[in-house]
């Protein structure tokens, strides 16, 4: 379905029962809302209306051109619009790499629409940033970000020979078919630069801003995790005040909901179920 927040109009795709708790599922780069289709099922028969949202950028109906209307701040508050939109005045929060950085974000911020936080892959900025300071690893693991950033260069390089480049980053998802799934819409004009622009417009002033978060969280990392080191992992649990379970999925990379979609659903029914 399409939902208008904001003078945008972004894309939506809700299913599940009609009087199930409400689930918002918010994807990361450079993927969509489809990266949530293996994970759904299983949350929909454990009771829940899912809604999983292609975020500004990824929407076509919501891809501004100015570098500043990315920064956090900015998808924070298309989250609460479109919830205001659906008309849905709390949800079971879930997301994934970016989706997780904005799904901390709104709970730090607005904790009266989040009944329940799971952040997959992507730690409280917090724990980024002690990272950052304190493990050379997690250093390295987070060097693409400089190339990401650079205007026209990232393009050039990532859609470079059909991307290429773009579908080696996206090996890690699974078969080709599901790598096309996410790669061919970012050759669309002007769709990966707007991706792109959450890095960009990225700023250690807005990272800084998010606060510790007092919802029910949980927080799911691989250990495999090519850009999340366990120094940031580790580290989460200080950033939050309220009931926090850490769980870790061994030998599984990055891309949590394409590769690990059973116990995923898990640890969010399991959150989502008050279990600690």
């Amino acid at each position: 379905m399409r939902v208008d927040a904001r003078g945008f109009t972004f894309e939506v795709t809700v299913d599940g029962p009609t009087d199930g708790a409400p689930v918002l599922l918010l994807h990361g780069f450079p993927q969509h809302s489809g990266e949530w289709d293996d994970v759904v099922p299983t949350l929909q028969t454990g009771g829940l209306r899912t809604y999983a949202l292609d975020q500004r950028g990824y929407s076509p109906g919501a891809r501004p051109t100015v570098v500043a209307d990315y920064r956090i701040p900015e998808l924070v508050t298309d989250v609460v619009a479109v919830l205001d939109a659906l008309g849905l005045d709390a949800v079971h929060l879930v997301g994934h790499d970016w989706g997780a950085i904005v799904a901390w974000a709104v709970a730090a911020r607005h904790p009266e629409r989040v009944r329940t936080l799971t952040a997959v892959s992507v730690p409280h900025p917090a724990a980024m940033a002690h990272a950052l300071s304190t493990d050379a690893q997690q250093k390295a693991r987070s060097s693409y970000i400089a190339l990401f950033r650079k205007p026209e260069k990232a393009e050039k390089v990532l859609l470079a020979w059909h991307a290429t480049a773009l579908r080696k980053l996206l090996g890690g998802v699974g078969d080709t078919a599901r790598v096309n799934r996410y790669a061919d819409p970012m050759r669309e004009p002007g769709a990966l630069t707007a991706a792109l622009n959450w890095y960009r417009a990225m700023s250690r002033a807005d990272l800084a801003g998010v606060g510790p978060v007092a919802v029910p969280t949980t927080y799911v990392w691989s250990d495999r995790d090519v850009a999340i080191g366990r120094t940031a992992a580790e580290a989460c649990e200080a950033n939050v005040t309220g009931d926090y379970r850490f769980v870790q999925l061994p030998g599984v990379s990055h891309w949590i909901p394409d590769a690990a979609p059973a116990p995923l659903a898990e640890a969010i029914l399991a959150r989502v179920g008050g279990t600690a």
